[in-house]
């Protein structure tokens, strides 16, 4: 690695993530302290010197908006303490559905958060499956975008599934879909859906065939798992051997759960980019540790990270 020191560091609600990152970086991690007072404000202080370091700081921007707040003023503190450089690792880019405005007198809540965050000081961003590419356009700064693909791919293979099928939950996410069917050369099947409003799916139907065949669905994150579960059952009611699904970020707002509980899926995999802490015997999680800690080695070192990319 370079010469230069560098830190990693972490907010409160991510720390069990930056913890795994540092046990494979080989590292500590950095000392924070966050201060809260009786009003619901909270102030950040780093405890040890970042005087001409690499600083590191490891934060979803989930829900609510304490963990983006408390991002900020970390890289705040960081600047002012005169850190070499400032690289935000965001495994979980928040607020990212809001990525253009799909209807009058609405904001474009990605844009926004990515300018707060250059304005608070970032040098460089990581990230991981943002909802929608283009969200990188919105900063002025290097975004490295990985993929959780160099995860789930290598586990579906392990799985040793015959006649299997990926499949889509909707149009927007065909390309991903695509592109998981053509690295496994396996067959493609979508979900068209309608929505009545946001979380609400009035209508869907499938594109493709499923009958005897065991499926995949993929999609970049669940949320009340409306889609999801409703898609699975639509398939297991097509004739389809068995449906599983696999999502990169696992929001699962109540009552994600217990849908999936209830539904057709055999199983729900998805990474530890947020902290999921609740009961779902169906639920598995895989750690994307090890992707960060070589993107964060490869950054130090000058190094080009698309060997990462699987698809």
């Amino acid at each position: 690695m370079e010469n230069r020191p560098f830190k990693v560091f972490s907010g409160t609600n991510s720390k069990y993530l930056a913890e795994e990152i540092c046990a494979q970086l080989g590292c500590p991690l950095g000392k924070c302290n966050v201060q809260h007072f009786a009003d619901g404000e909270f102030g950040v202080s780093y405890e040890e010197s970042i005087r001409g370091n690499y600083v590191f700081i490891v934060q979803s921007t989930f829900p609510n908006a304490d963990n983006l707040m408390e991002l900020l003023l970390m890289v705040d503190a960081a600047k002012r303490a005169s850190a070499y450089k400032i690289v935000a690792v965001i495994p979980y880019f928040g607020w990212a559905r809001q990525d253009r405005k799909d209807k009058p007198r609405v904001a474009i809540g990605a844009k926004l958060v990515a300018d707060m965050l250059a304005t608070a000081g970032i040098d460089r961003l990581i990230t991981m499956d943002l909802h929608a590419d283009q969200i990188q356009g919105f900063f002025n700064i290097p975004v490295d975008h990985l993929y959780a693909s160099s995860i789930f791919l290598p586990y579906i293979q392990s799985m040793k599934i015959e006649n299997l099928t990926i499949a889509s939950p909707d149009v927007g996410g065909s390309k991903r879909a695509n592109s998981y069917a053509k690295y496994l050369g396996v067959p493609m099947v979508l979900c068209h859906k309608s929505r009545e409003k946001a979380n609400v799916v009035s209508e869907m139907t499938i594109i493709g065939d499923v009958k005897d065949r065991n499926v995949i669905i993929l999609d970049d994150m669940v949320d009340t798992a409306g889609t999801l579960t409703k898609a699975a059952d639509l398939m297991a009611n097509g004739g389809a051997k068995s449906v599983r699904a696999i999502v990169t970020h696992p929001v699962m707002s109540d009552p994600a759960s217990t849908r999936v509980m209830e539904s057709s899926l055999q199983e729900l995999i998805f990474t530890n980019s947020i902290p999921f802490n609740k009961s779902c015997k169906k639920a598995k999680a895989l750690s994307v540790a090890p992707l960060f800690a070589d993107t964060i080695r490869r950054v130090l070192d000058n190094e080009s990270i698309s060997e990462n990319y699987l698809v």
